[in-house]
């Protein structure tokens, strides 16, 4: 064991490696900044030495540090977490010297300290990720992955730490450039690298880390951790074991982590973290990144286990083995019970997100005692929080042995409770309305579900304050949520920081003219930095602060003279002022959305309309109302950027092969309220309109837009079916994919049409044939199976005009509506829509005399009994449907002075009237649309009845014909016959 450890950190966690050093019987010796000088961790220990300077940056000089170690007879450092505690170049610093880092190699530092090389970790050791680029990334290449993923978002990291600093979620572009310098600088001041690194963002996702411990030959695991609950990705309630993840999903987990520790002999205390999601069959988990150190919560891995994590972590940089710890691998101990952590912090949250560090003294600092309960705090009465460091002020650790988590979540409300804490503004309050919400006892939440109860969480917290002020007798109260005064001795036009932070930058000069809301500095507080803006246009007189120091809330940063708005102001700024300026960033967005368009491809138009047929957007244009259509994930491309560049994917996968979107059908007749519909276009000029990853986000999102909105759906759905070339994420199988399932989901919730012209096979032809209504042009061939899937079959050879043409189509009754071109099918959709988007004003009857003459007074005589549908309803109305198929009914769609019917017919042309299968088929069908539809039905009947005889038996024809008595006795639908 070791004779004298450094303590390299602050704050409570130099206290807790203090007294396991002291338990262990080793001697100690803590390190403090000028302004922790009072701090209890400088008591704690046997020894405690001055760092000379002030802030995050004495505990940053690791020189100063291994001097220390080496004055003062240490044998090891250690360093807490954060500051230098992933530094692989400290860590080698400390062995050329002779003091052991408490801690992984400095090579396994090296490795997890760079998130990217982690995940090359990962993907060797078979671990899913998610998609990303896994190396630093340049503010373009940022650009480009974000267009890739736009419909999911992506998130920026830092490569060289994690706990939330130099991260960002990125849902629109416009905001990329600003937050990846954010990132950027965050990542620098926290880690001391600024590069950071690309994902794509998981949404509604589930944040669990596995803790593990290995002494360089074996590895174990000691459970995972719940550590969904975050603010802005930093943790605020953290749960040991997690209540709510299930068993098989648990064990893959821990055995990813086990997988990549064993891979690299881990030494020492690690997480590995991961995102969960409980509704993906494909990805339900991915690895994000591993921290080779002690972490915040590992209180309460402690509390569930019995293991005391800090006194293993140093026993084994001494050299033990997990075995003289008494530890097996194969038999880690199991949870007992359920623990909690909350992290008490001086800061109060805004609505949104943006927290303030407290400011003040502590006048009292009572924690709660009792059974399970646990406080690691370095606050005390008397204590003045810096502004300079974390917020963190104490850790409430609540344990129950109970397997129930209903029990540790009381126990919590109760500790909560008992906390009593004036004169800094915490979050405490915000804390016990966590702990009352339902979500938190049925663990209904996700990483970003606090930002999204945020409002009420605030709203809550407030009133709970708004009632101790009430109560009190004296002035306590106020201490729980102050106001900082602005200097009275502040210049005129002086600009004050609104928190307490270090100024980080400044952003303008002694005489820049400025417009209002222009960016003068960037603080920094709590690891995030804030943009401090101008209040009024105006010209800067004076900098009254330096670049990296410290302020105060209401200290003034510089002074910004009002002035007239249209004088002294720089060519950028009035370019900035100007409606018509468009800004570098906005222009990116607008030429990325260019390229998507057909003008940007000629080549590819050319060859579409050299076979007489129409691009995707020229039908959506013709389909939907002027200017109606907005367009949903313009901007993904196609899933094959490991072997693919993605300038390349821009150019020739726009769209990612799929336009979808929102628009406007028959708008002048209707309405616009009753002419939405959702529309969705394979495009044939992209990799021959077959079916990729993104484009089926893109088809999953908009069915189920119209599903929720109960919006019709128009799919042209020309192309080949499923795409094998699309290699951005490992998928073991294409059961996952639920664009069928929901595409089926809508039929008889909203009317479906399906268009075909071309070539539609596999894929594309299993969601056509699930649609209401089929139209399809003459040149036209659908099938389950394209000549490639057949071949591969064994089923022999054939040419794609030879597999499902229109003429068989047609007549097997696979096609509604048989037209000439896609024009003549754009006009029949919009038609066929308006029979459910309501009545018209205007209609022309035909002249009923003619209905006079329409059956023969012979009444053995045949007749065609389409005159008398044409007779009865409005002129230009009928829409016949299924004219191949079933001839013995006719079936059509019509309207009866402006109001929308179902109309069909017996046909005494075939078998004289005779119903056989197929038109009872036909019949059953039509009627089952009406009704899902509220469409009344009219029925025109001259039948003999059903057909006889024993050739017509051998066609089914008992349960065909029953079809339409089933389907007549479902009806909910005026019929008239």
């Amino acid at each position: 064991m070791f004779n004298k450890v450094l303590v390299a950190n602050r704050g409570e966690v130099a206290l807790r490696i203090v007294r396991a050093l002291c338990d262990l019987g080793v001697a100690s010796v803590t390190v403090y900044a000028d302004d922790d000088a009072q701090a209890p961790h400088v008591r704690s220990a046997d020894a405690a030495v001055a760092l000379g300077t002030s802030g995050p940056a004495a505990y940053l000089d690791n020189a100063r540090l291994i001097d220390i170690a080496r004055e003062h007879g240490c044998d090891a450092l250690h360093p807490g977490y954060g500051f230098l505690s992933e530094r692989a170049d400290f860590a080698r610093d400390c062995a050329a010297v002779g003091v052991r880092f408490i801690g992984p190699t400095p090579d396994q530092l090296a490795l997890f300290g760079d998130k990217a090389a982690a995940r090359d970790l990962a993907q060797r050791c078979g671990v899913p990720l998610m998609p990303g680029v896994s190396h630093a990334v340049t503010l373009d290449e940022a650009r480009a992955f974000f267009a890739q993923h736009a419909p999911n978002g992506i998130v920026i990291k830092a490569v060289g730490g994690g706990g939330g600093r130099g991260m960002r979620a990125i849902d629109n572009e416009i905001d990329l450039s600003a937050a990846y310098e954010r990132c950027r600088g965050e990542a620098l001041a926290a880690f001391g690298i600024a590069d950071v690194y690309v994902e794509r963002l998981m949404r509604g996702a589930r944040h669990i880390e596995v803790q593990v411990l290995g002494d360089g030959h074996a590895v174990m695991a000691l459970g995972e951790r719940e550590c969904t609950l975050q603010r802005r990705f930093q943790k605020l309630v953290e749960i040991a074991p997690s209540p709510s993840l299930p068993g098989a999903l648990r064990a893959r987990i821990v055995d990813a982590a086990l997988t990549m520790a064993r891979a690299v002999r881990y030494e020492g205390l690690g997480t590995f973290e991961f995102l969960v999601d409980l509704q993906s069959a494909d990805l339900p988990f991915v690895f994000i990144e591993a921290n080779a150190r002690l972490q915040v919560e590992h209180t309460i891995t402690e509390a569930v286990t019995g293991v005391d994590l800090v006194q293993a972590q140093i026993a084994l940089a001494a050299g033990q083995s997990l075995a003289d710890l008494g530890l097996d691998p194969a038999r880690a101990p199991a949870p007992r019970g359920h623990a909690m952590q909350w992290r008490i912090n001086a800061e109060t949250l805004s609505v949104d997100g943006s927290a303030t560090p407290g400011h003040g003294t502590l006048t009292r600092f009572d924690l709660p005692q009792g059974p399970g309960v646990r406080v690691d705090t370095h606050g005390f009465a008397g204590a003045a929080p810096s502004p300079h460091y974390d917020t963190l002020l104490a850790k409430l650790i609540v344990h129950s042995p109970s397997r129930d988590f209903a029990d540790v979540l009381r126990r919590s409300r109760r500790a909560l409770a008992e906390v009593r804490i004036e004169g800094v503004a915490t979050n405490l309050n915000l804390l016990r309305t966590l702990a009352e919400r339902p979500e938190m006892a049925t663990q209904a939440v996700h990483t970003r579900w606090l930002e999204s109860v945020l409002p009420e969480l605030v709203d809550a917290s407030e009133k709970i304050a708004a009632r101790a002020l009430q109560t009190s007798t004296d002035r306590r109260s106020h201490a729980e949520n102050p106001r900082i005064a602005p200097m009275t001795d502040a210049p005129p036009g002086a600009v004050l920081a609104p928190m307490p932070a270090r100024l980080v930058a400044l952003s303008v000069q002694v005489g820049d003219s400025v417009p209002a809301g222009a960016e003068l500095a960037v603080l920094e507080a709590m690891k995030m930095q804030h943009a401090l803006n101008a209040p009024h246009a105006g010209v800067v007189r004076a900098l009254l602060a330096e670049v990296g120091a410290y302020v105060a809330p209401g200290d003034a940063i510089l002074v910004l003279e009002e002035a007239d708005h249209a004088t002294d102001i720089t060519t950028a700024q009035q370019a900035a002022h100007d409606p018509d300026h468009i800004r570098a960033d906005l222009q990116r967005v607008i030429d990325r959305h260019a390229r998507t368009l057909d003008a940007a491809r000629p080549d590819a138009m050319a060859k579409r309309h050299a076979r007489n047929q129409r691009t995707a957007r020229e039908n959506i244009a013709d389909l939907c109302d002027e200017g109606s259509f907005i367009e949903y994930g313009a901007l993904a491309i196609a899933a094959q950027t490991r072997r693919r560049s993605v300038e390349d994917l821009i150019a020739n996968t726009p769209a990612d092969g799929m336009v979808t979107g929102v628009g406007g059908v028959n708008g002048g007749i209707f309405g616009a309220e009753r002419a939405r519909t959702t529309v969705m276009a394979y495009d044939a000029t992209v990799l021959a309109g077959t079916q990729g990853m993104r484009n089926h986000a893109k088809t999953d999102r908009i069915l189920n837009l119209a599903l929720q909105e109960k919006l019709p759906v128009v799919l042209f759905a020309e192309g080949g079916g499923g795409r094998p070339g699309d290699v951005d994420a490992n998928v073991l199988a294409g059961l996952h994919v639920g664009t069928f399932a929901a595409y089926a989901a809508l039929s008889g919730e909203v009317p479906v049409v399906g268009i075909v012209a071309g070539r539609c096979f596999a894929g594309n032809a299993a969601l056509v044939g699930c649609s209401d209504v089929i139209i399809a042009t003459k040149d036209s061939n659908l099938g389950m199976g394209g000549p490639a899937m057949i071949e591969g079959g064994g089923l022999g050879v054939f040419a794609p005009e030879d597999v499902g043409p229109s003429g068989v189509q047609h007549v097997n009754g696979v096609i509604d509506v048989l037209v000439a071109d896609e024009q003549e099918a754009v006009h029949a959709a919009r038609q066929y829509l308006g029979f459910f988007q309501g009545h018209t004003r205007d209609w022309i009857t035909p002249d009923q005399r003619l209905l006079r003459r329409v059956v023969p007074e012979n009444r053995l005589r045949a007749y065609d009994t389409r005159a008398a549908m044409q007779g009865l309803v409005d002129e230009g109305s009928l829409l016949p449907l299924r004219t191949g198929f079933g001839t013995g009914i006719h079936t059509s769609l019509a309207r009866i002075e402006g109001r929308p019917v179902g109309l069909m017919a017996n046909n005494p042309l075939h078998l004289g009237g005779a119903i056989d299968a197929d038109a009872a088929d036909k019949g059953a069908r039509f009627m089952q649309l009406c009704n899902a539809h509220g469409l009344p039905i009219v029925s025109l009947i001259d039948t003999p009845g059903f057909m006889v005889g024993p050739e017509v038996e051998k066609t089914a024809q008992v349960r065909h014909v029953s079809r339409l008595f089933v389907a007549a006795g479902a009806l909910r639908v005026p019929f008239f016959s």
